[in-house]
């Protein structure tokens, strides 16, 4: 089972992102604490079921011949698909014009942003974790396009929502100090303080990632309704379970 952005994508543009249950939409197999549709290999899951879950996903995905997935270590790099083989790298964003291969973010709180070129012939996805976030893997993302922002439009994937991730006041510090595109004013509705902790706050890390591709001038941003936290028969979340598996977000040009 998938989610799919509800965008003005162009029609050759092929977005989703995974669920907990596979494709045919049965209960997963997975060692235990990971049972569902595991695609992450870097967690403590049986390979070979991982592997047996990343090949159930392409072959779910129509015009789809392969997925360039990362080695996400919360970065600003991000680096291009071209034509030569993938292999998996340390980068936590990347953008291709290569129809068939998508570029690949997997999370289990942190947020997956996919983007395209309103012409369809880019696409890019990126991962948004708090510290990738605030030291600019989005606006990096988008400078990766061949192409102005206005010609870009970005959809923000199923992260963790504002009432369910509480942070430290150096979280919200680090922000003020270093994220681009928003004032201190502005960011202030996006760390409400926490009714749970004196000098914590809640977070909403999808409101701030779409306020800064709105003041980076794409043409279009949107973002999914579910949280990882909250939707816990749908989504994995690491602070929701602290050893869960990884959903996937893709995003390809049909090939």
């Amino acid at each position: 089972m998938f989610l799919h952005p509800d965008w003005p994508a162009p029609g050759n543009i092929r977005a989703v992102s995974s669920l907990r249950l596979p494709p045919g939409g049965q209960p997963g197999v997975g060692s235990a604490g990971f049972g569902g549709f595991n695609l992450a290999q870097h967690v403590g899951d049986d390979s070979a079921v991982v592997e047996d879950n990343r090949r159930q996903l392409l072959a779910a995905c129509d015009g789809l011949r392969d997925i360039a997935w990362l080695k996400q270590v919360h970065s600003t790099r991000v680096i291009e698909v071209g034509a030569m083989a993938w292999q998996e790298t340390e980068a936590d964003a990347a953008v291709t014009q290569r129809p068939g291969v998508a570029c690949a973010i997997m999370t289990a709180d942190c947020l997956p942003v996919l983007l395209c070129s309103v012409d369809g012939d880019w696409v890019g996805a990126a991962h948004a974790g708090w510290r990738g976030l605030c030291e600019g893997v989005l606006a990096n993302t988008v400078t990766a396009f061949s192409g102005a922002p206005g010609q870009l439009m970005a959809w923000i994937g199923p992260g963790i929502s504002q009432p369910h991730f509480e942070v430290g006041a150096e979280v919200r510090e680090a922000f003020l100090n270093r994220f681009a595109g928003l004032s201190a004013s502005e960011m202030s509705r996006y760390f409400l303080p926490s009714p749970h902790r004196d000098g914590h706050f809640l977070a909403d890390l999808s409101g701030l990632a779409g306020a800064q591709l709105r003041a980076l001038g794409l043409t279009w941003v949107g973002a999914s309704d579910y949280c990882t936290f909250r939707d816990d028969k749908m989504l994995y979340s690491f602070r929701r379970d602290h050893r869960c598996g990884r959903q996937a977000s893709l995003i390809y040009i049909k090939d």
